[in-house]
């Protein structure tokens, strides 16, 4: 009952007390050997009492007390003159609980960490607080020899601040050891550390790319296939966000049955439209000063990319994406209800009921108000049906036999309504086929039509590829891909998170590296 499959133990009794069960434990082995010299002795020197913890049994704390003995060691060259037994499955030196309890809670700190495994182990009935529970993590072991395919990537410590880096073996998708930043130097000291990479995945990031080089110059690099299609597919979408205007005027040349959108200015005054106005005027004006866009990002505290984009775009094409971004459930419904309204049927309850019918997850109110302004006379016209540019980068960058009917029309919309969007799009799809089926031996073809196209963010995706063309044709071209790392990043940011970002790099490290 209490320890199956373990042999040359004898239960002497159990005894009930008030906080749990006793058990009373002796071996029956007649002989042990030494642990050093490994020569089995049968004198014995003395006998003592052990306590151990133990795993509890229907809710109830189990405490073991074995009676152990000290041998003597008859080797005349050994230095251990006598040794205390220990029974196998049961007990370990130096230790204050079962061997199987030591395991249980080695799995409880490994999922939970300190204090949610304390929790845990509370209502287990389980005799541990959170620093016993840590205490059992045990010391990391790594490999001498790094594996034949390295996967290497970041995580972050701290968004956007501080990284550290992940090593995963990818043919056994086990984890292999972390690292505490991301520089060249740590990793190109750890991959001389631990030769035998032949095969390195990695991104794009130039800092593994350098280790690399300089401490593994025989490896093969891979840049990663997944990565390779986010760059391009942001690419393609700051080429849809700079030719909006494009597939506007398209769209509102289509829509011949509704009336002409009003112009920016007449548009309501809202907290957006302020903050967008104010933002504009501050940056280019700190632009034509002289600022740098680094201290103009730190002075008004954003991002870099969110400063060169309100420099880089007119005010209007920034109020049109603020509004195409709203995604209002009613917005669809609009010329509908605008319809109904000049049919006669200027009930909100009965248009309430219509739209509901159709789809409308909205509540009334919203129905109700934006029926007060057809009402009074100020409503704005709905505007023509724009698909927003990362709806549109989708369309393009996923597989045509992927597309609904209906997308694959609002796609063609698209390419009509713009020569450059068509350019960019068919160059997104032909690396994307080359991508997909492992086609790197075209990869310098593809690289020297997106160098002649208009695009400058295409042009700039396809100098990144030849600056790093051996290992994007071998990401095109080998079945090694960095997919596991990105799922070991998951887990990473998982147990981060749940420690709450206050644990050591040590405990983090340790808790990566348990196997599970």
């Amino acid at each position: 009952m209490f320890f199956p499959g373990t042999a040359g133990v004898r239960v002497e009794r159990v005894e009930e007390l008030v906080d749990g069960r006793m058990v009373q434990l002796s071996s029956t082995c007649l002989s042990r050997s030494c642990p050093d010299c490994g020569v089995s002795s049968r004198r014995v020197h003395s006998r003592y009492g052990r306590h151990l913890d133990d795993r509890p049994v229907a809710g109830r704390p189990v405490l073991l007390r074995l009676t152990v003995r000290r041998f003597f060691c008859d080797t005349g060259n050994c230095p251990r003159r006598t040794f205390v037994e220990q029974i196998d499955g049961v007990s370990e030196p130096y230790q204050r609980a079962s061997f199987s309890l030591r395991t249980e809670l080695r799995s409880i700190a490994a999922e939970l960490g300190g204090r949610p495994g304390a929790r845990l182990c509370r209502k287990l009935s389980v005799p541990a607080g959170r620093m016993r529970l840590l205490g059992h993590l045990p010391a990391p072991a790594v490999p001498d020899r790094a594996p034949r395919v390295l996967g290497v990537d970041e995580f972050a410590f701290r968004r956007g601040r501080r990284f550290g880096t992940i090593l995963v073996d990818i043919e056994t998708r086990q984890l292999v050891d972390v690292l505490p930043n991301r520089r060249s130097e740590t990793v190109a000291a750890w991959l001389r550390g631990h030769p035998g990479a032949e095969v390195v995945c990695r991104d794009r990031a130039s800092a593994y790319s350098r280790a690399v080089r300089e401490a593994a110059p025989d490896a093969t690099e891979v840049a990663d296939r997944w990565h390779l299609l986010r760059n391009l597919s942001l690419a393609v979408e700051r080429v849809c966000h700079e030719h909006r205007g494009c597939l506007r005027k398209y769209a509102e040349h289509q829509q011949q049955a509704q009336p002409q959108q009003p112009t920016l200015e007449l548009l309501p005054t809202t907290l957006i439209v302020d903050r967008i106005r104010c933002r504009h005027e501050v940056i280019n004006r700190m632009v034509e000063t002289g600022f740098p866009v680094s201290e103009i990002a730190r002075r008004l505290g954003l991002d870099r990319k969110t400063v060169r984009r309100y420099r880089d775009t007119d005010f209007d094409v920034l109020l049109a994406s603020a509004r195409d971004r709203r995604n209002v459930p009613l917005d669809r419904f609009k010329p509908y209800l605008q319809a109904q309204f000049a049919a006669g049927h200027t009930s909100a309850k009965e248009l309430y009921d219509q739209i509901c019918e159709r789809g409308f997850s909205g509540g009334y109110s919203t129905l109700s108000r934006y029926v007060r302004t057809l009402r009074d006379g100020t409503a704005v016209p709905a505007p023509a049906p724009v698909p927003s540019p990362r709806t549109i980068c989708g369309w393009i960058m996923r597989p045509r036999e992927k597309l609904s009917p209906r997308q694959a029309s609002e796609l063609e919309r698209v390419r009509l309504a713009c020569p450059d969007t068509t350019e960019a799009c068919d160059l997104a799809r032909a690396f994307s086929d080359l991508v997909r089926n492992r086609r790197g031996h075209l990869l310098t073809e593809w690289i020297r039509q997106a160098e002649r196209c208009g695009q400058p963010s295409i042009r700039s995706f396809a100098s990144f590829l030849r600056q790093d063309l051996d290992a994007v044709t071998a990401g095109l071209t080998l079945a090694h891909s960095s997919g596991v790392v990105e799922g070991h990043v998951c887990r990473v940011k998982l147990l981060k998170r749940s420690m709450y970002g206050r644990a050591s790099f040590e405990l983090l490290r340790a808790r990566i590296l348990t196997p599970r």
